[in-house]
């Protein structure tokens, strides 16, 4: 299912997303009782004796469910029972018998996947629908706010917010040192602390296959996501136990913001599968969906511009992609983040008008005029502690922009760092002037 917004969620308030409730039942859970039974035997394989709140724990699914894959697995004398009886069932615990161990050993060949319980790809699909970039609120004024410690015109701020709010992909290109990385990242920074939160599995089943999703690399659960310490907990207890309650297979996080640079191969892009453990785990850019994909200094990557265009050509068009399983089977995923595409390079070098004609938002970032460059550079001298100084501005334009050089943003915070550390190592109190910053240019600015 693929809900559309209205206008008035856009503008109006954030959209939160529902979140997944706990199944009732075996059948709701998508899962096959030979599948969960398997799971159960693995994971008391590795973990050895548990209780059952741990075991339910440990697998993510309410204890009534298991309760049924567990009595099975008693009446086959797999597993055996020691103990326990203060709040019923939940409270037994469980163990393996050398029958158990061995089915277990023979479900480890299967699959070695020891976790929670993989969440079926179809309903992770109409998660991902629920959550798209576009339910994010985004106004004029709440973009000016997201860059308010950058210095940007009007003009930027009205050419970013409707790329943003379009969920499109987006080319931002300009001169080296002008800001591009800078003001990807600030996007990145307000789809996470404005953005809403989003729910994401930590696995799911598609064709038999687990694919792990949830990378605490570069995903940030929630705030209120931590349960309390403790596996007998009341939280936790109320969680497994009841109903209507977040599937605990589920994890609320922020919207994602993933970066990458030259490392990026195509590789990264498909399916990594362990043929050791036959799990495959999430490639990069679905990891990234309903939040940002920010791919740096785009036409430097290990994989040639061309390449990535003939692999994303038709996600970009048609806002879905195939992922292809070991056994060569493919399954459909969404591709719903906001990609940013971020370079120095001409753009009319590095890919050709089928590709450009996909990215809907193209954002150029020129050299400042003089009036910005001096804003930046003062907004770093009071980063920096540093007292401002006209005169190693004026320096500056006379020595090296006047001739030729670019006035690059980040010629500001590099300067001004090494005036910094040239105080610092002279024992001197930080403060900047015309020989100073002379001497941070000459250090800085190589002159061949």
């Amino acid at each position: 299912m693929r809900v559309e917004l209205g206008d008035d969620d856009i503008i109006n308030e954030v959209y939160t997303p529902p979140a997944p409730t706990a199944p009732r039942t075996l059948s709701e859970t998508g899962l096959s009782l030979g599948f969960i039974t398997d799971l159960i035997l693995k994971t008391l394989f590795v973990r050895g004796t548990m209780l059952g709140i741990e075991l339910s724990r440990q697998m993510s699914l309410p204890f009534k469910i298991l309760e049924q894959a567990l009595q099975f697995l008693k009446e086959e004398k797999c597993v055996e029972i020691s103990g326990g009886d203060l709040i019923g069932t939940v409270s037994y615990r469980f163990g393996l018998t050398e029958f158990g161990r061995q089915r277990a050993r023979d479900a480890m060949e299967s699959s070695a996947y020891v976790g929670p319980a993989p969440v079926p790809v179809e309903e992770y699909i109409d998660q991902v629908y629920r959550q798209l970039v576009t339910g994010i609120p985004l106004t004029r004024e709440g973009i000016k706010n997201a860059f308010a410690h950058l210095v940007i015109t009007d003009e930027l701020v009205d050419t970013i917010g409707p790329a943003v709010v379009s969920g499109r992909a987006v080319f931002i290109y300009g001169p080296p040192g002008t800001g591009k990385t800078s003001i990807a990242r600030a996007i990145g920074e307000f789809f996470n602390h404005s953005g809403g939160e989003i729910y994401i599995p930590h696995a799911i089943m598609a064709d038999e296959g687990i694919v792990t999703m949830y990378d605490p690399i570069v995903h940030r659960a929630a705030e209120d996501q931590a349960e309390e310490v403790g596996p007998t907990s009341q939280a936790l207890v109320r969680r497994l136990l009841n109903e209507d309650t977040l599937d605990p297979r589920w994890i609320k996080i922020q919207r994602p913001v993933i970066v990458t640079g030259g490392e990026l191969t195509l590789d990264m892009l498909d399916l990594r599968y362990s043929s050791t453990a036959n799990v495959y785990q999430a490639p990069l850019h679905i990891k990234a969906n309903g939040g940002i994909f920010l791919i740096d200094d785009f036409g430097r990557q290990l994989c040639s511009p061309k390449e990535l265009l003939n692999r994303w050509i038709l996600p970009l068009e048609d806002r879905h992609d195939f992922l292809t399983l070991a056994n060569g089977k493919k399954f459909q995923v969404p591709f719903e983040q906001l990609i940013i595409f971020s370079t120095n390079l001409d753009p009319a070098q590095l890919v050709d008008d089928a590709f450009l004609r996909r990215i809907r938002h193209k954002i150029g970032i020129d050299a400042p005029s003089r009036e910005i460059y001096e804003q930046i550079f003062n907004l770093y001298c009071r980063k920096l502690r540093l007292n401002t100084s006209p005169e190693s501005i004026q320096f500056l334009f006379d020595r090296y922009y006047s001739k030729g050089r670019i006035t690059r943003p980040s010629d500001c915070r590099d300067l001004l760092e090494i005036v910094v550390s040239l105080c610092r190592f002279r024992r001197e109190e930080l403060h900047l002037d015309t020989a100073l910053i002379e001497e941070a240019a000459r250090q800085f600015i190589a002159e061949f």
